[in-house]
């Protein structure tokens, strides 16, 4: 007891005398974000900075040192550290003009935190160039795969197994991947993004945003058994700045706005809940006897109806359309009737009077339409693929939806009876899923999966993208790259002031 108070007052003695103390200890009560601590590897002559801005949820990093090549590294760390598969991604920027065209920064996944470790680094340079970089043993040369990108501005970097693959894009546009699968790293590692200025005698400065660090599914993960844990996050469509508002362990799914944008709505487990902006705070909604609902849930464009589409069990367990009053102290009435089929809502009209929804019926899903006081569907589509995803514009002019019809789930538009079908995206490489309308009627956003995925399902857990276009059609553009899929985006998005979207991401 005696030595600990001793301690103690030493060290209290050394703070109010304004000495320095260990480094370790200083930084010991500092706010990393999502990182763990920060050091300068290589023992660089001068030393780096770490800054988080919590309410944008930015990293400023100033690192210097000689080099990241050959037998060791100099520079700048904020890290953290991490086992098995992960995925790192941060939208990056050097600030000013920069000194040596070879400075760098970037992700970099390390052994240790000797200058001389074995490590695989995703670097990008002040000149350009971006290249996948390792060293496969302790002081042994550094290698590199150069990519034929020049000058992203986003930055991925996945382990899967022993093997390293670097992605890169400049926002807004496709990934260009790059791989590595001969280098032996530890099972547990560090991680973290990274300044070097590659000059001894000056210090460099970058931005970090949009980090990002995600535990993906495991190979044997079981869809609809097994769920991993979720990020409720919003965007600023305009600049693509996110903000992550809570994580949870629990299956998080499909957020929409309400309240004049200060709430938000999600389900979770067969429940609603509320979001509120100002306080944080969250509360379930009373949903009646409805407590399996999944997540096609849907606001009215004035609120005053809610449409859920609850799994009900006097109808074999399938998924049934209910409306009821958003604030939650009314029964919920049923609007499809028993032994159809399954029904999943997506869309409210503007005068709040027809439903539309998804509907298996003689043996395949289209879309269709119901009015809400005499019950009655009409069909609005008959193809041999799925239609899904119908949602109004905000005019009441045009219905919004997903299509396979094609051989490759794309987005169209037709008029209200089903009539004047309109394909809106064409031939890249993704399925295109979900649209939704901007309140103003001039922007779609939705969800893209990658080719691999197979066209009539939107699985969850997957590299995806959320893209925007104008509603009258045109070219998309990637505004988020994610790790989700199911329950990313389902329902309605916008904010009222149209610039900016709710979504979820995940990660175990």
């Amino acid at each position: 007891m005696k030595k600990i108070l001793f301690c103690i007052l030493i060290m209290s003695n050394l703070i109010s005398s304004g000495q320095d103390v260990n480094s370790e200890t200083t930084f010991a009560n500092n706010n990393f974000g999502i990182f763990e601590n920060q050091t300068n590897i290589g023992k660089p002559t001068k030393k780096g900075t770490v800054a988080y801005d919590k309410e944008k949820q930015e990293f400023t990093v100033t690192g210097s040192g000689i080099n990241m090549w050959y037998g060791s590294d100099q520079f700048q760390y904020l890290y953290k550290s991490l086992q098995g598969d992960f995925i790192l991604r941060a939208r990056v920027q050097f600030v000013g003009e920069g000194v040596d065209p070879h400075r760098k920064i970037g992700w970099i996944i390390r052994n240790n935190l000797s200058g001389n470790s074995p490590h695989v680094n995703a670097t990008i340079h002040g000149d350009g160039l971006t290249s996948l970089q390792y060293r496969k043993e302790i002081g042994g040369d550094t290698q590199e795969v150069s990519s034929t990108d020049v000058s992203p501005d986003v930055i991925q970097l996945e382990r899967r197994g022993g093997t390293y693959f670097m992605s890169t894009a400049k926002f807004g546009e496709a990934f260009t991947t790059v791989k590595v699968d001969d280098v032996e790293l530890n099972n547990e590692v560090f991680v973290g993004l990274y300044v070097c200025s590659h000059n001894p005698e000056v210090v460099e400065k970058a931005i970090f945003s949009n980090v990002r660090i995600i535990k993906p599914a495991a190979p044997d993960f079981e869809a609809f058994k097994q769920y991993l844990g979720s990020k409720l996050e919003i965007m600023n469509v305009v600049n693509g700045r996110r903000k992550v508002l809570f994580n949870s362990s629990h299956s998080i799914q499909a957020p929409n706005w309400i309240d004049k944008s200060k709430v938000l709505v999600y389900n979770s487990n067969g429940y609603l809940y509320r979001y509120r902006f100002r306080t944080g705070e969250v509360r379930q909604i009373n949903t009646g006897f409805a407590i399996h609902n999944n997540n096609d849930h849907v606001f009215s464009f004035d609120e005053k109806v809610l449409g859920i589409s609850h799994h009900n069990a006097n109808d074999g367990g399938i998924s049934s359309i209910y409306i009821m009053n958003p604030r939650g102290d009314s029964i919920p009435e049923k609007i499809t009737q028993n032994g159809v089929g399954a029904s999943y809502l997506h869309g409210i009209s503007p005068n709040n009077n027809i439903l539309l929804f998804t509907g298996h019926r003689n043996g395949k899903f289209d879309l269709y339409s119901i009015n809400v006081d005499t019950k009655e569907e009409i069909q609005l589509t008959d193809t041999d693929g799925l239609d899904d995803g119908s949602e109004f514009s905000p005019d009441g002019k045009f219905i919004y939806f997903n299509s396979n019809r094609t051989g490759s789930m794309k987005l169209y538009r037709m008029n209200p009876d089903g009539t004047n079908p309109e394909q809106l995206t064409f031939n890249d490489n993704y399925k295109d899923w979900f649209p939704h309308i901007s309140p103003d009627g001039r922007w779609i956003a939705f969800l893209s999966f990658p080719p691999e995925v197979d066209f009539g399902n939107h699985p969850f857990y997957k590299h995806c993208t959320l893209r925007i276009m104008p509603t009258d059609g045109g070219k998309p553009k990637i505004i988020a790259y994610i790790y989700g899929g199911q329950g990313t985006i389902n329902v309605p998005s916008w904010s009222h002031d149209s610039k900016h979207i709710a979504f979820v991401t995940n990660s175990d």
